[in-house]
């Protein structure tokens, strides 16, 4: 890509695993044109992390994330809320380690939806065995609202996903995403994130 020259010309974008590159790789992905890294967080509970395979520990989530956006690069975390094993203290770590990301800058944007147990994974026969399943109808299942019995209501649930999405509109976070505009095509991409957030804001607010 750099022998190429394709860094000159456009902006790449990739999904990402934590625990498997270095401080040096992120420098060279940012070298070679790379800007958003599309990370799955998931959750600040190690329980948790290690109950999906995650193989991370949320020691090496932070140190990643502030490495990658050291380099210059843009990480993008993914959330998921509504576990059937995670209690309230479980759903609040997973904010506070959103907030304190965003307020140290190093996690640039984020996404939450609402855990879903798909056909075919092994968390739906989980599921199942252990009768955590309110519904069969596959309308409910958009990741808009639970679908599994868990220790919070489906209206706390709903509402942690609107806490995290809401750490958009925090002064520290405008004021970063304010000190690094360096052209229009930089605003451009901020309000077509605000766009996005206003509505799943609103996913989680019927």
């Amino acid at each position: 890509m750099i022998q190429r020259k394709l860094n000159q010309e456009i902006y790449f974008s990739c999904n990402m695993r934590y625990g498997v590159l270095t401080r040096q790789d992120f420098k060279l992905m940012k070298k070679a044109g790379f800007r958003m890294l599309l990370y799955g967080l998931e959750s600040a509970s190690q329980k948790t992390l290690n109950m999906i395979n995650k193989g991370v520990t949320v020691e090496r989530i932070i140190k990643e994330t502030k490495w990658a956006a050291q380099a210059g690069l843009e990480p993008h975390l993914t959330i998921m809320v509504g576990y059937p094993w995670e209690t309230r203290k479980d759903a609040w770590n997973t904010f506070r380690l959103a907030k304190y990301l965003f307020q140290k800058g190093w996690a640039k944007t984020l996404q939450v939806t609402i855990v879903m147990p798909y056909p075919g994974t092994r968390l739906f026969k989980q599921a199942l065995e252990k009768r955590w399943l309110k519904t069969l109808d596959w309308d409910e299942y958009d990741m808009t609202k639970p679908v599994m019995k868990t220790p919070l209501s489906d209206k706390d649930v709903e509402l942690m996903a609107r806490r995290i999405y809401q750490l958009f509109f925090t002064p520290q976070y405008i004021a970063h995403r304010i000190l690094n505009i360096r052209s229009l095509e930089d605003i451009q991409f901020i309000i077509r994130g605000l766009r996005k957030v206003i509505g799943h804001i609103k996913d989680f607010s019927r």
